[in-house]
């Protein structure tokens, strides 16, 4: 995938278009996008570029502290719109980055139930950004080449019946969560007292593991059969790969899984906010939502219900349309450490890793 240009490059390419007449024809205005790799995809864009007359320059970036950076980096204005993970929006709503967002323009009544983070997304009545997609971190695997039914057991599914033929998902947040949750402690609660117990059970799931890879290089283990099992991989992980390889999929375990979910709102110090949220009003839309839930990048499920409207059986299948409100009720959030717990935590995975 094409990375997008820098919102700077993009006006002096403008510039330089207008001073040497004639170019192509050029949106109205623009909106610049700090966004995760779903919010990319042309096939959810360009609806609402061609609707508005307007051209949005996506910089598509990983993990929230790249962000603060980028931000922090940035003039004020430069960005107008920022997609995040939803339990990290109470930072950059403490840190004053966030507008509101006009409630009546926000479908939360057509939400899945328990989806909106009210308490990360919103401060003393006001909405500061909304949940836009979001899915699970559990046990993804080759239905041809295990079985099934222990995949309902985490510990069976990274135990040394399956050696060699496991993948871990490299992020520790999800992965240690997922750990937790199987040794019988709430994401939620977790506390330095607690990583012995995660340590010794990411010792043994590291042990049986044949590889440790980021979200390519799981998908690619798992397509090509170097693995048959990726514990912390979920939809996200197989859903692009269903029609070719309907035998990839994945399944929430009986302990449970983590669930991750991902919010959008518009910057304090963006000079198009009412553009800004108008894109936000789209996205979260019935049918910005059924393509964001279905992007090249990556699949997801939509906050907004309506979105089935827009789906097909095919895919509402690939994504458990029906099984949501159970997942749901068993899925715990991730974990969201204070800065202490968050390196003892980096510490212990980069342990495992050397291992």
């Amino acid at each position: 995938m094409t990375k997008p240009t820098p919102p700077r490059r993009v006006q002096i390419a403008t510039a330089t278009c207008l001073a040497l007449l004639p170019c192509a024809a050029q949106a109205a205005e623009s909106l610049n996008a700090l966004v995760w790799c779903d919010h990319t995809d042309p096939a959810l864009i360009e609806p609402f570029e061609t609707a508005n007359d307007v051209k949005v320059n996506r910089r598509e970036y990983e993990g929230t502290a790249t962000a603060l950076a980028l931000l922090e980096q940035s003039r004020p204005g430069d960005w107008d719109v920022l997609v995040i993970d939803s339990i990290d929006v109470p930072r950059v709503i403490d840190a004053g980055l966030m507008a509101e967002l006009p409630r009546d323009q926000l479908p939360l009544d057509d939400f899945f139930g328990t989806v909106e983070m009210k308490d990360s997304t919103s401060r003393d009545g006001k909405i500061y950004a909304v949940t836009d997609k979001f899915g699970y971190n559990t046990i993804s695997f080759n239905s041809d080449k295990v079985d099934p039914a222990d995949m309902q057991d985490m510990a069976t599914a990274w135990s040394d019946k399956y050696k060699d033929r496991i993948a871990i998902y490299d992020y520790y947040i999800p992965v240690m969560g997922l750990v937790a949750i199987a040794d019988g402690f709430k994401t939620a609660e977790l506390t330095a007292d607690d990583l012995p117990a995660l340590k010794k059970t990411l010792f043994t799931m590291k042990e049986n593991a044949r590889s440790v890879g980021e979200v390519v290089a799981s998908q690619t283990a798992l397509a090509t059969g170097e693995v048959d099992i990726v514990v912390g991989g979920g939809e996200w992980l197989t859903a692009v790969l269903a029609e070719e390889n309907p035998n990839l999929t994945w399944t929430i375990p009986d302990q449970g899984a983590v669930r991750w979910s991902e919010a959008i709102g518009v910057l304090a110090a963006s000079e198009k906010k009412d553009l800004a949220a108008k894109f936000v009003e789209y996205i979260v839309s019935p049918e910005g939502q059924a393509r964001l839930a279905t992007s090249s990048c990556y699949w997801g499920m939509p906050a907004n219900r309506k979105a089935g409207e827009h789906l097909t059986d095919a895919q509402k299948s690939v994504l458990r349309w029906d099984e949501q409100d159970n997942y749901l009720k068993r899925a715990q959030l991730y974990p969201a450490p204070d800065a202490d717990l968050d390196q003892k935590m980096q510490d212990v995975w980069l342990e495992m890793l050397q291992h």
